[in-house]
């Protein structure tokens, strides 16, 4: 059954495509494509074609044209022509499968971007249509899984375009939890998410068994039904690795499980292919060496293989922002925050369309101007933050108090500040995610309180905790040199808050400083230091009396420690002691954490 041969209504023939049928008249929209279309890909001969043909205007629409023309979209998109690229999908979004996906997956990547309440109902809408478009072209009245059915009527029992509508409906899945996530602050939309991931999860594994049962296909698009199944499962197995079996079932995701070796080695074949999902099993890899590891990994290391993708793709989309943001990342992480400062600037003019790209770059830019202690720079880029994204205002006034912290008052007066009022500020900034506080603001807006309120604070201190709940340190750790400037910044600290303690403080406020000037020995190689320090903190613990947090991250960083000197029992102790307390600041995080160290651990024994 051929996917929509039919005529588009007369308000649709100026939309752009890539079909086997067209109009020999070129349009407005056909100039403008020619200017800056990068390369595109062929499914009918696997070869690129000039960039700079004219485009034709589609009359129908089949399985093999339809990904041609959402291919095109992609491209436009990877070219920062983000409203081309809408305007090129979304005609056919209610009647092509993989129309319905490329729409709903720009419309809720811009939700995400903007977290503004009018784009996410419109991703939400986009979400819900594309899975009804995709419900409409799966087998139809079957009463077990397409294996099942396959298994004992043959492989005929499900034609080619039922099976991409399959693969099309597990990825919109993902992409309505994923607004779902954001959208319905209630436990019943968490728990949504979890179905809705349940059976995506479920869906792309039955597609693989039905793959695995045909017998080779010389069908031109098989590889993007191949391509898809391999992103699917592969960001699955990376996902449910992540997850301690515990928040699995609060996820109501149950008898699932997830291998990381696997889900990286699908996606680094699914992103060295050519098929429509390449691109987004490139920038989920991205995204898991660019932050997830540097949040929740145990050491660093830098990934070859994911580097050379990202360069390969920049090589063919040279001024694509996205791609150009995680090239910045890649300099920071290498710990060269001068490049990537140039680099993010580049990402902030070369598009202003989506200017929820430039918040990214200013959040990045903040990060690299505090890592060199240049004070002033860093404030501009919180307060243009503040100003300007809807992302967590709560978080962006933080940033802005604890820098200001460190510069001198007549720059706070002429800037018009007051920095007990901006950490008072951050409790009424708040903002819910499925009906509970986001942890990080919640614990920013106590420290708002205790440092908008009270005075003896050692004027880094805000500062220097920050950076180590954004995982500053482990950035950082790349420059040695800048590891002990800030180790200088706390012994000066300690030496104050020794001389002259907070009575009702003191504790927790040098016990931070020990966590902390431990943390950067350990960076230094300065191990038997380190674990000295360590130790201190966690002989205070009953004489803490508000940041119980610091106890069990420090056994986690105690716990990483045995493991770089190669101690793995003692490192398996520390970590498991971790589960020991409950109810504390940033708890989840620690888990996850503690989770997939303790899993390295076992794989290494």
């Amino acid at each position: 059954m051929p996917l929509i041969p039919r005529k588009r209504e007369k308000d649709r023939e100026d939309t752009l495509s890539l079909s086997f049928t067209f109009s020999e008249r070129e349009t407005d929209k056909d100039v403008k494509l020619k200017r800056s279309l990068p390369k595109r890909e062929s499914v009918h001969d696997d070869k690129f074609e000039d960039a700079y043909e004219i485009i034709p205007v589609a009359t129908t629409m089949n399985l093999v044209s339809s990904l041609e023309e959402c291919t095109t979209g992609l491209y436009l998109f990877l070219n920062n022509r983000f409203s081309d690229a809408i305007n090129l999908i979304h005609p056919w979004s209610k009647n092509s499968v993989y129309h319905a996906l490329i729409y709903s997956m720009l419309m809720v990547v811009k939700a995400i971007l903007t977290f503004d309440p009018q784009d996410i109902r419109i991703g939400m809408n986009a979400a819900k249509e594309a899975l009804k478009t995709c419900n409409n072209f799966r087998k139809k009245g079957r009463l077990m899984s397409l294996y099942h059915l396959v298994s004992r009527q043959g492989i005929n029992a499900v034609t080619e375009e039922e099976l991409h509508a399959e693969v099309c409906y597990a990825e919109c899945l993902i992409l309505k939890a994923a607004i779902t996530f954001i959208q319905d602050d209630s436990l019943l939309g968490f728990l949504k998410s979890g179905i809705n991931i349940g059976a995506s999860y479920q869906t792309y594994k039955d597609c693989q068994q039905v793959v695995a049962y045909m017998s080779h296909s010389h069908s031109k698009a098989h590889r993007h039904l191949v391509g898809g199944i391999k992103f699917g499962l592969g960001a699955f197995n990376l996902m449910l690795s992540l997850v301690p079996p515990r928040t699995l079932k609060l996820l109501n995701i149950v008898g699932y499980s997830g291998d990381r070796e696997v889900g990286l080695a699908l996606l680094h074949e699914s992103a060295s292919e050519l098929h429509i999902n390449n691109i987004l099993s490139v920038l989920t890899l991205l995204f898991y060496y660019n932050y997830i590891y540097v949040a929740f990994g145990i050491e660093n290391i830098s990934n070859s293989a994911t580097e050379n993708l990202l360069l390969t793709y920049l090589k063919r989309f040279p001024n694509c922002v996205i791609l150009k943001f995680f090239h910045a990342r890649l300099s920071m992480l290498r710990g060269n925050f001068e490049k990537a400062q140039l680099k993010l600037q580049d990402c902030i003019f070369i598009q202003s369309e989506w200017k929820q790209v430039h918040h990214l770059c200013y959040w990045e830019l903040m990060w690299c101007h505090v890592f060199l202690q240049n004070w002033r720079q860093a404030y501009y880029c919180a307060h243009l933050l503040y100003l300007h994204s809807r992302w967590s205002k709560a978080t962006y006034v933080y940033s802005k108090a604890v820098i200001l912290a460190l510069l001198p008052s007549d720059f706070v007066k002429s800037v018009k500040e007051d920095t007990n009022s901006l950490f008072l500020n951050v409790d009424s900034l708040r903002i819910k995610i499925l009906g509970t506080p986001v942890p990080i603001e919640q614990f920013i807006a106590e420290k708002g309180q205790r440092y908008g309120t009270t005075t003896g604070w050692f004027t880094a201190q805000p500062l220097l905790e920050f950076i180590y709940a954004w995982s500053g340190f482990r950035i950082m750790s790349k420059r040695l040199e800048l590891i002990s400037s800030w180790l200088s910044i706390i012994d000066r600290g300690k030496d104050l808050l020794q001389e002259n303690p907070n009575e009702v403080y003191g504790t927790d406020d040098i016990s931070l400083l020990y966590l902390l000037k431990g943390l950067c020995l350990k960076h230094l190689g300065k191990y038997l230091k380190a674990e000295h320090y360590f130790n201190r903190v966690i002989q205070k613990e009953k004489a803490l009396k508000y940041d119980h947090y610091l106890v069990p991250y420090t056994h986690y960083e105690l716990g990483i420690l045995h493991y770089l000197r190669g101690d793995y029992a003692s490192a398996t102790k520390s970590l498991n002691n971790i589960r020991n307390y409950k109810d504390y600041p940033m708890e989840a995080r620690l888990q996850f954490r503690a989770h997939i160290a303790l899993e390295q651990i076992a794989k290494e024994k």
